[in-house]
């Protein structure tokens, strides 16, 4: 089985980062989102990995190769960004018959991988939400298997949202739903969708079984993105490594500091990372993200998304700032 992690995108939601950074390479709780998705594939015994890149694509790529040398990795390239059926169309080659895991590359869940992985059929991860409108929405019938699903329905027929993570057992047919898609230009919401490829499957018979997530982080938004911190934060905090003491400096957990940080005369903390070499001083920092080699003197942050190599002096409340960036609030 591959896993094939869409990463092309460019994350206009979370600007001004995404101008410099990939989304899925955006911190969160002391890792990345990438490396949050990869690392819970190769726990449930995933090696071969299939990433779609386009914007920025290179630093994708130069994190992966870096972080993760002895799985083999392979980069396709989407120039154009048509939608995520487009993006999965492109790994056609790469797949050829493999049955595929594919998980969106700014979407954390939390599920038993393994029962997806080991299910005789084909899988799609599931929750319930409020507001369908605005995601892939599934139908199913009394026995759990899906019987439609439809992008963004203006009135949906379940609250069943479609999280990401699908499992694909009939890979050639799926290939031939999005071929056809593409070659008939049928599109939904301006894009070719994964889900009318799935959605075509299933009129050929394909069986889908639903299956629900534990959890479900969409970090595609910073107050989803600051959110997902804080959860994680104080789920990965026992296997985190300790806060080191700080001159003058209260830490209230959970926190995740990186190496090489110089933080004094400062609180930090509930709910904030501080990613490597970055420097405080006078300063309280809560509920916030702040980026590698940042300096951040006499300010007082909340629900904060600080880029990296920002520079910020002065009193603010709640800031979202891109990474190269230098403010004086004085």
């Amino acid at each position: 089985m591959k896993a094939i992690i869409p990463v092309a995108g460019a994350g206009t939601k979370l600007r001004p980062h995404t101008y410099t950074q990939p989304k899925a390479l955006i911190p969160l709780a002391g890792r990345t989102i990438l490396s949050i998705i990869v690392d819970q594939l190769v726990e449930a015994g995933i090696s071969e990995f299939v990433f779609v890149v386009g914007y920025l694509g290179d630093k994708i790529q130069n994190y992966v190769e870096n972080k993760y040398p002895n799985l083999t990795c392979h980069f396709v390239q989407q120039n154009s960004r048509e939608g995520t059926g487009h993006a999965i169309l492109l790994t056609r080659e790469v797949v050829a018959n493999d049955e595929i895991l594919i998980v969106l590359g700014d979407t954390i869940v939390e599920c038993d991988l393994q029962d997806v992985i080991n299910s005789p059929y084909s899988m799609l991860g599931l929750k319930k939400v409020d507001d369908p409108r605005n995601f892939g929405v599934a139908e199913l019938d009394d026995k759990g298997f899906i019987t439609r699903v439809v992008e963004k329905p203006q009135i949906p027929k379940s609250n069943l949202a479609l999280v990401g993570l699908y499992k694909v057992k009939e890979t050639p047919l799926l290939f031939e739903c999005l071929q056809k898609n593409l070659d008939n230009k049928f599109k939904s919401h301006d894009e070719f969708q994964l889900t009318d490829a799935l959605e075509c499957m299933i009129e050929h018979g394909v069986k889908f079984n639903g299956f629900r997530v534990n959890n479900w982080f969409d970090c595609g938004r910073k107050d989803t993105l600051l959110e997902t911190n804080a959860i994680l934060l104080k789920k990965y905090k026992a296997a985190s490594n300790p806060v080191l003491p700080y001159e003058n400096t209260i830490i209230i957990p959970p926190v995740s500091i990186g190496e090489g940080c110089n933080i004094k005369n400062s609180i930090i903390g509930p709910n904030v990372a501080v990613g490597d070499n970055t420097v405080v001083n006078y300063s309280i920092v809560k509920d916030s993200i702040i980026g590698s080699f940042s300096n951040l003197y006499e300010v007082v942050l909340k629900s904060s998304l600080i880029g990296s190599d920002a520079n910020i002096r002065g009193l603010s409340q709640s800031l979202n700032i891109g990474d190269n960036t230098e403010i004086d609030l004085g």
